[in-house]
């Protein structure tokens, strides 16, 4: 059912929830996986002096993540690539998804709720409403 699977990260809890998701899917279907950082440059491009600074730390976050990612894969002994990017989020992973033949996308939310649900755009909802395959989303969870 599924051979290649996306897991997008951005280092953070919620990305880690759905990245245990994306690592058993993929045993099971015995599937590539394929973890994704974006790193969006253009939220920075204001800064006049530092931007590329920034975007360097960005990107190598973006490995760092990705790295942990395919650590955990292998632990499992399941094939991963990593690949970091740059460009709007949303639009980035629907774009991996069509170069890469993905065929489902797992991601992290972070359960916002009342109005910062309706006020606040998610990356997670843009890709559930645009993207072509089916999306799993995981909840990130909550201290309790």
């Amino acid at each position: 059912m599924y051979s290649e699977i996306l897991v997008p990260t951005d280092g953070g809890p919620a990305s880690e929830a759905a990245i245990e998701h994306a690592i058993d899917l993929a045993d099971r279907y015995d599937a590539r996986l394929h973890a994704l950082y974006v790193v969006d440059g253009a939220a920075y491009s204001a800064l006049e002096a530092g931007a590329e600074v920034v975007v360097e730390a960005l990107e190598a976050e973006g490995e760092e993540a990705t790295e942990r990612v395919a650590d955990a894969a292998a632990d499992a002994g399941v094939d991963c690539v990593g690949s970091v990017t740059s460009g709007t989020a949303y639009q980035s992973i629907r774009d991996y998804v069509g170069e890469h033949d993905i065929d489902v996308v797992v991601m992290g939310t972070h359960g916002r709720k009342g109005l910062d649900r309706y006020l606040l755009g998610s990356v997670t909802e843009r890709v559930v409403r645009t993207s072509d395959v089916p999306v799993l989303t995981v909840r990130q969870p909550t201290d309790e």
